[in-house]
């Protein structure tokens, strides 16, 4: 097995084996639908497979900032049940955060899930423990707004009752963490008579670590393993896979186990990875002396590592061409922030067409008509080719490529009284928009306009032709390194994501019609 095995912005893991089959759900923070979850037969291979939080009573992101919206998910299962928490974060910038935590139910890991039960609102990460008498406990993060005081207060377990619906008795404080600090993403797990706990500390970026802490009584007290941590690139930033850290345990069914946590990819010689956190897989071990660690007792994650000797189990390959033949999106396209409706995307009014009827600009964080997919491969490109008639410089349409608000590029189609109908490259910089100097191409009578983003490394390069052929540039290269989410120290948790998207400041809605989108990926 090669890491990363889930490329492209996919942080926060959390897996569950039923039966032969394996699920791991990840973070989506302001993309609609939330929580990606992962069907895996060989821990190898894996292909997206459902996203739960698929309408507004479980998920509402109008206003989130960038970066807030659906924070570590924890996806379990016990007696037929499906169970999935997950953090909703409202605000996360400041001297305290606003947040939600839900528990909802399915049967079937495709839903339909439950509506959400609200849990509270003193921390993040939260994780469901099924204990061995029935009892079920939720163990997370806990926030301390407190300005003389660690925001980061350890790790805190309360009992959920099932027959009440919510959370009943007293809150335990089971750790503050180990020295490395920042301690969250807890994961218990019961075996031979102990209670561990799994603990992402360090902060997750470059900082990023996994520990392991256990106790005989599940209330404590916890005491952290001699090596601690038991995986990290902290000390070796020159390690292919960086930011190496929360992670989540799974046995597989021949007894052996193995742990999905989260990675980055920076780029050659800068310490910036735009195609965000990804998720490597190590093959963990228990010692004698009943504490974990890396298979072969190394700290820093494996780029190849022993796979669990079951059938391999690839998926069909997915096309490289959406046509939007289907009466709805793909399941790897998400929308920002709210969800697809007629008001503002059809798949049907026009059939083989995606057609966006533009709305806020690009900037907000409301209402904006985008649909995007996840960037995957540093060297990759992507196309597609719209109808589109503006008839001010307030109306927009084209193909972006998104990191959030504040940083990103767009090749847009607009009009204005020098150009006319035309291609411009505009991109954002901390907030500020930038128009590259000869970045602009008039398009007065193409009636179809194609436009094309190619990636190599940190090199971003526009392309725009009205005819599919003889491919114009759309300025100079730009740098692909400020779609990293902590491009200039910016506290960013996504990935790059590639969009189609239409804006209408003059309030009619005009619509912008795309005729598919092409992507295409290239291995190292």
């Amino acid at each position: 097995m090669r890491n990363p095995v889930l490329t492209g912005f996919n942080p926060d893991p959390s897996i569950v084996r039923v039966g032969d089959d394996y699920y791991l759900a990840t973070s989506t923070f302001e993309w609609f639908p939330g929580v990606a979850i992962y069907h895996s037969k060989d821990l190898a291979n894996w292909r997206l497979h459902a996203y739960p939080l698929d309408r507004t009573s479980l998920l509402d992101l109008r206003g989130n900032p960038s970066s807030g919206g659906i924070w570590a998910p924890a996806l379990s299962h016990h007696e037929g049940t499906f169970y999935l928490l997950y953090t909703d974060m409202k605000s996360f910038k400041r001297a305290s955060k606003d947040m939600a935590n839900y528990l909802i139910t399915a049967t079937d890991i495709r839903g339909p899930w439950s509506e959400p039960i609200y849990l509270h609102g003193r921390g993040f990460d939260p994780f469901l423990f099924h204990d061995d008498d029935g009892r079920k406990w939720v163990a997370n993060m806990r926030w301390d707004p407190r300005a003389d005081k660690p925001n980061f207060g350890g790790i805190e377990l309360q009992e959920f009752s099932v027959a009440e619906g919510g959370m009943v008795g007293p809150v335990h404080l089971l750790t503050k963490g180990s020295s490395l600090g920042v301690t969250e993403g807890p994961q218990l797990v019961r075996r031979d008579g102990w209670y561990y706990l799994l603990l992402a500390e360090g902060g997750t970026g470059y900082n990023h670590a996994a520990s392991l802490a256990r106790s005989r009584e599940l209330l404590g007290p916890y005491e952290f393993a001699p090596r601690t941590p038991f995986m990290t690139t902290i000390a070796h930033p020159e390690h292919p896979l960086q930011k190496a850290g929360h992670g989540a345990l799974v046995e597989t069914q021949r007894g052996d186990w193995y742990m999905p946590h989260i990675c980055a990819r920076p780029l050659a010689g800068r310490r910036l990875s735009p195609l965000g956190r990804e998720i490597a897989i190590q093959r963990v071990e228990w010692t004698d002396d009943g504490w974990l660690q890396l298979a072969g007792g190394g700290i820093l994650p494996e780029l190849e590592i022993e796979g669990p000797g079951l059938a391999w189990h690839p998926w069909p390959e997915e096309p490289a061409t959406d046509h939007f033949d289907a009466a709805r999106l793909s399941i790897h396209l998400q929308t920002l922030r709210i969800p697809a409706d007629e008001s503002w995307l059809s798949l049907t009014e026009r059939p083989g067409w995606l057609r966006l009827r533009g709305q806020e600009s690009i900037y907000s964080w409301n209402r904006q008509s985008m649909v995007a997919r996840r960037l995957q491969h540093w060297r990759a490109e992507v196309e597609t080719c719209l109808e589109f008639e503006p008839k001010s410089m307030y109306q927009s349409a084209g193909l972006a490529c998104f990191c959030d608000e504040m940083d990103h590029f767009y090749l847009r189609v607009t009009r204005d009284e020098e150009w006319g109908k035309h291609v411009r490259v505009t991109y954002s910089v901390a907030g500020r928009c930038v128009e590259p100097e000869g970045a602009v191409i008039r398009a007065e009578g193409w009636e179809r306009i194609y436009l094309k983003a190619v990636f190599d490394a940190d090199s971003l390069r526009f392309y725009a032709s009205p005819s599919g052929g003889d491919w114009q540039a759309v300025g100079p290269a730009l740098d692909a390194g400020q779609l990293s989410d902590d491009f200039e120290g910016k506290l960013g948790f996504t990935g790059t994501m590639l969009g189609l998207c239409a804006q209408d400041l003059e309030g009619t809605r005009l619509a912008a019609d795309f005729d598919y989108m092409t992507y295409i990926g290239h291995d190292e």
